[in-house]
């Protein structure tokens, strides 16, 4: 989600021009949450797989 069209329960004001305390906070939480959210699909499938196969060489060590 996208805070261009998110207005502020606070002031009324966009989030994206942060007038207020509020809104400052919730556009600095949607642009850090935004970095998983840009990920193309096959970024996503990659770093899944880099995943699965940590886990599988942590439990191939560890029998």
């Amino acid at each position: 989600m996208t805070y261009d069209r998110l207005v502020c329960a606070n002031c009324a004001a966009p989030v994206s021009e942060g007038r207020c305390p509020v809104c400052r906070a919730n556009r600095e939480r949607l642009q850090q949450e935004s970095f998983l959210a840009n990920l193309s699909p096959l970024a996503l499938i990659a770093l899944l797989t880099v995943l699965v196969a940590a886990v599988a060489l942590l439990a191939h060590q560890t029998a």
